[in-house]
């Protein structure tokens, strides 16, 4: 009787290690690795690393995932200046005042940046060429100053450095007295206040009427009131800067600039007009 017991519970023992083995081993397995992975397990989490380029570090390779993407579109807008070409070195008047007013009131104003004109490059070789030139206006009586005082050199606010015209639009035009490629125009109407000239509109051509080839490189007339087109251009405030216009290296002998009053009064203002060009080949 006593043997029967022991093996029935033998029997039992081996019943429970069985019934155990069926639960432990399909953990112990090892599961099946996705379609196009390795073999080892790890495989499965690893994070796919983009290749660096060659000749690149590891240092590189950081550096350049933390390089922002509108780096490129900036690279693009901002291409190097072609071989051979210079910044110009303007020599700008001293400034009369700080600050732009806030309650200037004028339609298509441009806010001023706060920060210094970047470079303008042109060809090795480009100068004023406007220094001393012979300057004619529809004003041939100015209220104040001398229409040859233009293209004298001087730049400064102070009385007595500009000249002053009559009221409504009038421009003056400035005969380079041979044909150059322009690259710049710079223009001071009246810095010693914070400004604003209106039908601001520049243009160069081959003759002194302004009849052969004529090309306009500024105008924000904004309602066609000086009959030259309506202009895409900005108003924009006058300061010790001036006003840079890029001429493309387009080919003129003559220069005039259209104006009609400012915010200020109905009056015109030059103090100096700048054209930076070479000599065609």
């Amino acid at each position: 009787m006593a043997r029967n017991n022991v093996s029935i519970t033998i029997k039992i023992c081996v019943l429970v290690l069985f019934a155990i083995s069926l639960l432990v081993v399909p953990s112990c397995k090892k599961s099946t690795p996705p379609p196009g992975t390795s073999k080892q397990p790890s495989d499965v989490n690893k994070v796919e690393v983009t290749k660096p380029p060659a000749g690149t570090t590891k240092t590189d390779v950081n550096e350049v995932a933390k390089t922002p993407v509108t780096s490129k579109t900036a690279d693009a807008n901002n291409p190097p200046p072609p071989a051979g070409w210079v910044p110009i070195e303007f020599k700008l008047p001293k400034p009369m005042f700080v600050g732009t007013p806030q309650d200037t009131k004028v339609p298509n104003l441009e806010k001023p940046t706060g920060k210094p004109r970047p470079p303008f490059y042109a060809p090795a070789g480009t100068k004023n060429v406007a220094s001393g030139k012979p300057v004619s206006s529809s004003d041939e009586e100015p209220i104040i100053g001398e229409i040859k005082m233009i293209t004298d050199g001087d730049k400064e606010a102070a009385d007595g450095s500009y000249v002053e015209l009559g009221p409504m639009q009038q421009h003056v035009t400035i005969d380079l007295e041979e044909v150059y490629e322009i690259y710049a125009i710079m223009i001071w109407h009246y810095h010693k206040q914070a400004r604003v000239y209106y039908d601001v509109v520049v243009q160069v051509a081959d003759d002194p009427d302004f009849i052969t080839n004529v090309k306009t490189l500024f105008n924000n007339d904004i309602n066609n009131s000086a009959g030259l087109g309506v202009g895409k251009n900005m108003h924009y405030t006058e300061t010790n800067e001036g006003r840079l216009i890029d001429a493309k290296g387009i080919r003129a002998r003559y220069v005039r600039l259209y104006s009609n009053g400012s915010n200020s009064n109905d009056l015109n203002h030059y103090i100096e007009v700048e054209v930076y060009g070479k000599q065609v080949q």
